[in-house]
């Protein structure tokens, strides 16, 4: 009851928060649209003329800082990638396998046994290679990307997750039960510092417009990092301000302005200025509130709700939820990714042994595939972008 409480007293003054963190003047109410959308009219921070980015030393130049996803347009493949074939690599924890679709066919054509409890599948910053995360197998399993064949496991401690510095040269490791931050060499893999936290469950980040840090989620303490890449340090700490807050995946706006953080307990996402690390502000979206995955025209941001088997759509320009998405017969939208040519939302379906194709354009369900059990935090690859900033991709 005494969370319950917690939580409504939360929600109630959400629209004061959300103006706190994002600027503006006055702010509208929560709602139900007609399309099922919940609603939060905050007008947005007037544009201003952006600045070059000084980024981090090595790290490719941002190609407009008012859109750090421009590299990310449709079809827009590096000849990196351009021949590989169009793949959805799903990771199932519990049957530790990869469960490879081809997505023209919405057919399994491949099944890659892997180690144990594999989380994620996180392409490299060069885009080559794809790694799977085996968190309790303690190892990293690369794929071609070009070939779908798996290579010789790489010895890496409890990789729940996996990012990479902007300027290609370390690769970040989540070691969520170890509570640490580890720097790994990019290529190698080899260890070269360890960040202890304090906090419990780091799983999933982001990076600022200029590479310079980026912020951190700990799922089960209910807590943000921020971290400084260079100097591979934590320089910032904040516990979110809902009793039992589990914080999941993290999105930097197009614009560089806020981090969104997804809290699948709060059911909705923190919005925090990454510069300042103040207190944050709080949208609700739905229930279980998990993934986030920005659209290939960088106006919208797909939210699954694990647990009510719903996609919220957020539309940056507007600053407000617009449609709320419902998958026939249920479902747990977890993690993924969006297609190459950006018609087509794919999420895992975590408790369900299933994945989902969803059209971005309509919200209709385009195909429900059975996979192995404890689908997790699926890749569609290949993406556009120039480089990768790990997870199941986050290009720039």
């Amino acid at each position: 009851m005494h969370r319950n409480l917690v939580k409504s007293a939360l929600l109630a003054g959400a629209a004061l928060t959300v103006l706190a963190a994002c600027g503006g003047g006055g702010g509208g109410t929560a709602g139900e649209g007609a399309d099922g959308a919940t609603k939060r009219a905050v007008p947005a921070p007037a544009r201003k003329a952006v600045p070059a980015v000084d980024g981090l030393p090595g790290m490719p130049p941002v190609l407009d800082p008012k859109d750090l996803y421009a590299a990310d347009r449709p079809g827009k493949l590096s000849p990196v990638v351009k021949d590989f074939p169009p793949r959805v690599y799903v990771p199932n924890t519990e049957s530790d396998t990869v469960s490879v679709i081809d997505p023209r066919t919405y057919e399994v054509v491949e099944t890659i046994h892997v180690g144990r409890q594999p989380q994620h599948v996180v392409p490299s910053w060069d885009m080559k290679t794809l790694w799977v995360n085996n968190d309790r197998g303690n190892t990293l399993t690369p794929i071609d990307p070009r070939t779908g064949k798996a290579g010789k496991e790489v010895p890496v401690h409890d990789p729940y997750n996996l990012y990479f510095t902007p300027d290609g040269k370390y690769a970040v490791v989540m070691a969520s039960l170890d509570r640490e931050l580890v720097f790994r060499d990019a290529h190698t893999m080899k260890r070269v510092k360890t960040e202890p936290v304090s906090c419990y469950g780091v799983n999933h980040a982001d990076f600022s417009p200029d590479g310079r840090y980026f912020i951190v989620s700990c799922e089960f303490s209910g807590e943000l990092l921020k971290v400084d890449t260079q100097r591979m340090e934590v320089v910032g700490q904040q516990k979110l301000p809902f009793e039992g807050a589990m914080p999941q995946d993290v999105k930097i706006s197009p614009d560089g302005k806020r981090f969104y953080v997804a809290d699948m307990m709060a059911d909705g996402m923190w919005i925090v200025d990454g510069d300042t690390f103040g207190k944050p502000g709080f949208l609700p979206t739905g229930k279980g509130c998990h993934g986030l995955y920005i659209s290939r025209d960088s106006r919208e941001m797909y939210i699954s709700n694990r647990g009510e088997g719903t996609v919220s759509v957020f539309d940056f320009h507007e600053n407000a939820l617009t449609k709320k998405w419902r998958l026939p017969h249920g479902g747990s939208p977890d993690m993924g990714g969006v297609s190459a040519d950006g018609k087509v939302l794919w999420l895992s379906g975590r408790y369900n042994a299933e994945v989902y194709a969803i059209d971005t354009r309509t919200g209709e369900q385009l195909a429900r595939i059975k996979v192995g059990r404890g689908p997790h935090g699926l890749a569609v690859y290949p993406q556009p972008g120039r480089y990768s900033l790990g997870h199941t991709g986050i290009f720039r």
